[in-house]
């Protein structure tokens, strides 16, 4: 009878372990931290993930404002961060910190100088005035040089033909 008593005791305190060691690393802060791209340029965004903030939480820095993470169906928490057009270049840390939990993690990243390449199809930036006026000229002039060659052409082949 001792035993299985003890037995029991055993099984119930492995159980026990077992049910609450899931909560207590669910509880554990932000895990798995990882920042993308690690050099952005001025008014970029930077992919910012982690794991074990199950309720969400916050990202902060300098170069950007106060962004929550969102936490999607398989536990990953993430934020999009944009940085400040007028971010001074250089490194910056960010702050990742669970709504559940006191812990942050810190990560860092470099702001450089500049905008970043505009990608897509086209048509984003429209031509300047004086683009435009340049263009009409050098077609105006296209336009002139060719009549005149084809009239002197003409002329000097003096209608044989």
């Amino acid at each position: 009878m001792r035993a299985s008593r003890a037995l029991a005791v055993a099984a119930t305190a492995c159980a026990a372990a077992g049910l609450t060691a899931p909560l207590a690393a669910a509880t554990n802060g932000p895990t798995n931290v990882t920042v993308s791209p690690t050099r952005v340029h001025q008014g970029g965004s930077l992919a910012v993930s982690a794991m074990g903030c199950g309720h969400g939480g916050t990202v902060t820095s300098n170069a950007f404002p106060k962004t929550a993470l969102t936490v999607n169906a398989s536990g990953h928490s993430a934020a999009t961060p944009r940085i400040y057009d007028h971010a001074t270049p250089g490194q910056y840390n960010l702050a990742v910190k669970c709504s559940d939990h006191p812990m942050v993690v810190t990560r860092s990243f470099t702001v450089i100088r500049g905008r970043g390449a505009t990608g897509g199809i086209g048509g984003t930036m429209a031509p300047s005035t004086t683009e435009m006026a340049v263009g009409a000229a050098l077609v105006g002039t296209a336009a002139i040089g060719g009549g005149l060659f084809l009239s002197r052409r003409r002329r000097l082949s003096g209608g044989k033909v």
